[in-house]
């Protein structure tokens, strides 16, 4: 590669990895919903330099990520009822279909690895539970299981421009739970059983099936977000 096309190349990194860090300050809760916050502290937690923080900020604010307040500076998307009802909304209109595709192109091998994993998890919940409580390892391998599920749906597709605004909104979603509907204990068998009623239905290779399986399943998660 010439130095000219590395010195191209090194904006284009630097912008990634100041989105992956910021996302990944987010998720870890180490940046808060609603939190206002400046270049210089974007800076502080990135470790990359002020360019790659001002040229990050048009991405996050065409994502939904931050925004401008007039006279307070950028504020992280803040977790109310429109962001739940958008977000949940969003979720629900790709998933519908995705799923209903999915139904009728999934290998039996996927199928089985989802099958079997959630199998796994909600027998190990319930020996937990029978045996003084489900531990937060425990939660966290089903919280990851949960995500994977419907990654795989959405990953089959195929569909770049799909994916890509699906992460986004997936990224919403995970704060929602954060601050409403982790994935706790009180939750976690009911949400894997859930997750089995759609891999069933997915295994009748019926779409209309799949499809109102996981309208059923989005909507109890959007439920539990609005009550809390």
């Amino acid at each position: 590669m010439s130095i000219s096309a590395k010195k191209d190349r090194e904006p284009v990194n630097l912008r990634g990895r100041a989105y992956e860090s910021f996302t990944r300050s987010l998720l870890a809760d180490e940046i808060r919903p609603g939190q206002f916050i400046s270049q210089r502290e974007l800076v502080d937690i990135t470790e990359l330099p002020l360019g790659a923080i001002r040229e990050l900020i048009p991405r996050l604010e065409a994502e939904g990520l931050v925004k401008t307040v007039p006279q307070r500076g950028m504020q992280v998307a803040h977790v109310d009822l429109n962001l739940i009802r958008d977000a949940f909304q969003f979720r629900l209109f790709l998933e519908r279909e995705a799923v209903a595709v999915f139904a009728q192109d999934a290998a039996d091998s996927v199928l089985k690895t989802l099958l079997d994993s959630h199998e796994h998890i909600v027998a190990a919940c319930e020996e937990a539970e029978a045996n003084g409580g489900i531990q937060p390892e425990l939660v966290h391998e089903a919280q990851e299981i949960d995500w994977a599920m419907h990654v795989t749906i959405i990953d089959s597709l195929g569909n770049a421009i799909i994916a890509d605004a699906y992460r986004v909104n997936m990224i919403k979603i995970r704060l929602i739970k954060q601050s409403k509907t982790t994935l706790n204990t009180t939750v976690l068998v009911p949400t894997m059983r859930e997750h089995l009623a759609v891999i069933n239905a997915i295994m009748t290779r019926d779409p209309d099936r799949a499809r109102a399986a996981m309208d059923a399943h989005i909507r109890s998660a959007w439920d539990r977000a609005i009550q809390l």
